[in-house]
């Protein structure tokens, strides 16, 4: 959700303010470096999207990657609706060490183009998270493998915390980054922290929409889930930099989006926030801290809007074969996108090492 409105802010205020000649002029060329820099060449290595029926639906998925022996990575990309494949430039060395698997769930991007609108099938988190686990079976049969490494960031977090827990058989590591933690709402303390960043900044008229609000996240309308995230992260100068530097030229100059796509990808984030209310009473901590397999968080050392040490605390609490907590450092939210050098660090010195055999057996490799 967070992303969800950052992006259409960020993008509407660029294209407002940059006359349109020059700013289709700009993209073209830079949209020409990116897909040149996407090229995967290499002997052993795959570049594939396609259109694959999951759930009733065609669902888009991306497959990429320098070597098809490397471990794999199946992405649950947050939002609700802000698909990951617009980083697909920032995020190419990971494609050195991994095979990337990037999906649009039902309602996102490519996959409501297909279709449209109305025929995206049931928008609720049960039946997504269906999807889910429809997608990573259709990965491991396509790649030949027993299982992936499921990383999930920020609303996609909700998503993977479930499936890990549920299906060790089909994961072979669990990594979180812009961490949720769900409570059931019992702890309110990143909306008394907002409440006081907007108080000491003189923010009136944010202070009183957030103030009438009520704590209570469980009685939230879709609609008061968009004006929370929007105040929360546009009050907050490291997203909203990241948001403006990162996302939004990801965004833009994305080579695998055309302009009728970018506006396909807005309509999919505010058709998308009629999953949040689904969430609003889940309780991670009640579902079970126990996971059977590797468990790793790498979270922004200044996420705001979920909150840093709300994350190492549920891992804190966590059981499993190995767990680790990293900081990605100068980032906040989309930390794993502001700094994705960083992230592959985090990926080859903790995460690699424990699946580098686990999740390659299968008939074929």
């Amino acid at each position: 959700m967070l992303d969800t409105v950052l992006v259409a802010t960020a993008v509407a205020t660029a294209v407002a303010a940059t006359p349109v000649a020059l700013l289709l002029g700009h993209r073209r060329i830079r949209q020409a470096a990116n897909a040149r820099l996407m090229r995967i060449t290499a002997p052993d290595g795959v570049d594939e999207q396609e259109f694959v029926r999951i759930g009733g639906i065609e669902q888009w998925i991306s497959i990429r990657g320098e070597d098809l022996a490397n471990p794999v990575i199946l992405e649950i990309h947050g939002g609700p609706g802000a698909s990951n494949a617009i980083y697909g430039p920032r995020t190419r060395a990971w494609e050195k060490h991994f095979t990337i698997v990037r999906w649009d769930m039902r309602g996102t991007g490519k996959t409501l183009g297909r279709s449209g609108a109305d025929h995206q099938g049931e928008l609720g988190f049960a039946r997504m998270y269906q999807d889910a686990v429809e997608v990573t079976d259709f990965v491991r049969a396509r790649l030949g493998v027993d299982r992936v490494v499921l990383v999930a960031n920020s609303f996609g977090s909700a998503f993977g915390l479930r499936l890990a827990r549920q299906y060790p058989d089909r994961y072979c590591a669990y990594v979180g980054t812009d961490q949720k933690i769900h409570d059931a709402d019992g702890d309110d303390a990143d909306h008394l922290a907002l409440l006081a960043r907007l108080r000491a900044a003189g923010k009136r008229k944010e202070l009183a929409a957030v103030g009438a609000i009520d704590r209570d996240r469980r009685t939230w309308t879709a609609e008061q889930y968009g004006t929370y995230a929007k105040i929360a992260a546009t009050t907050d100068p490291l997203t909203f930099s990241t948001m403006k530097s990162v996302v939004m030229k990801s965004l833009w100059f994305s080579p695998l989006h055309s302009l009728s796509e970018l506006g396909t990808l807005g309509k999919g984030m505010k058709l998308s926030e009629q999953i949040l209310p689904d969430t609003a009473g889940f309780d991670d901590r009640a579902d079970g801290t126990c996971f059977e397999l590797p468990f790793f968080v790498f979270q922004g050392d200044q996420d705001v809007l979920n909150p840093t040490d709300r994350a190492r605390c549920f891992l804190d609490d966590v059981q499993a074969p190995v767990k680790e907590f990293a900081l990605i450092r100068d980032a906040g939210h989309f930390a794993s996108f502001r700094h994705p050098d960083q992230f592959l660090h985090l990926m080859l010195t903790k995460v690699r090492p424990v699946v580098a055999t686990a999740g390659l057996h299968a008939a074929g490799r």
